[in-house]
């Protein structure tokens, strides 16, 4: 199995995140200086992915936007010799081959992955969430590949989360057969704390192979009127033998408003430019509460 494919949904309303995305895309939100969904083709390409299809929606034009050529912006910093920033701009529009489809209707993560089937063509290919930034030595979705291609099968990332969050997650059962790695064997959307039976959640990064595809049209829409992702890969267990990985790495769920926040905190200490700005205010507002 060689993965050289990859798929993007980015056609949710983001509704986690109203009011400012009634105007501007969940994936566009700015973490430092950059969008979200830049980070996450960033770590695509990191592990060695050369094609990219990003699943959009209405109102999802910026993130084309972004991705493609600026040349009234390039000659601007161009004739006022501010050459730094014209680089950044230009390895942007060229950082890798991007194409898109629309998903018409809001009808899940599973109707947006289906939606990639002819553009896979048959390939194994990885899902990577557009909210979801997970900052890791190597590559988040490039250890899942690694083990897909050592095993030749599926592979989902996981996390372990606290019991009481269980049911914002689908959440796998699964017999650990190394450090961190599980042969699953059922997977359960949003249980609650009692009815789950790990506390192994499923994040924002799959490695999947093309028999998804006839899963997700043999799919019914869930209590919310959408296709899950997770209750396709759950049909396929008793056929097919699937995996899940412990990603080692830092994840930011930028879809809420707390994760947004952590995300703008974190990654501003990680620049040597902000550092020490960032740090100097924190500690400021940790004696004024402090203080009362």
């Amino acid at each position: 199995m060689r993965v050289r494919k990859a798929v993007i949904p980015a056609a949710g309303l983001g509704t986690r995140m109203l009011p400012i995305t009634k105007s501007m895309p969940k994936e566009m939100l700015p973490v430092v200086d950059r969008p979200v969904i830049h980070y996450v083709v960033e770590e695509a390409i990191k592990a060695g992915i050369d094609d990219i299809l990003i699943i959009t929606g209405k109102g999802k034009r910026a993130i084309e936007d972004y991705f493609d050529r600026s040349f009234e912006l390039e000659y601007y910093l161009r004739e006022k010799g501010k050459l730094e920033e014209l680089r950044e701009i230009e390895e942007i529009g060229e950082m890798v081959d991007i194409y898109y489809v629309r998903q018409k209707s809001p009808l899940g993560l599973g109707d947006a992955v289906l939606h990639a089937e002819k553009h896979v063509n048959g390939e194994p290919f990885v899902v990577l969430l557009g909210d979801d930034i997970i900052l890791s030595q190597k590559p988040a979705i490039a250890q899942l590949i690694e083990v897909a291609e050592k095993k030749n099968a599926p592979v989902i990332g996981v996390e372990n989360v606290p019991w009481d969050l269980v049911g914002r997650y689908g959440i796998i059962e699964g017999k650990q057969i190394e450090n961190g790695l599980y042969r699953i064997k059922n997977l359960i959307e949003k249980p609650s704390p009692e009815e789950a039976p790990s506390n192994i959640a499923i994040i924002g990064r799959y490695v999947l192979t093309p028999e998804i595809f006839d899963a997700l049209r043999e799919t019914s829409p869930g209590k919310d009127g959408e296709i899950q992702l997770t209750d396709a890969l759950k049909s396929r267990l008793k056929e097919n033998v699937m995996f899940a990985k412990n990603i080692n790495g830092r994840r930011y769920d930028v879809g809420s408003k707390a994760g947004f926040i952590i995300a703008n905190i974190e990654l501003g200490i990680a620049r040597d430019d902000l550092k020490n700005h960032v740090l100097q205010h924190i500690k400021k507002l940790l004696r004024e509460v402090r203080d009362g």
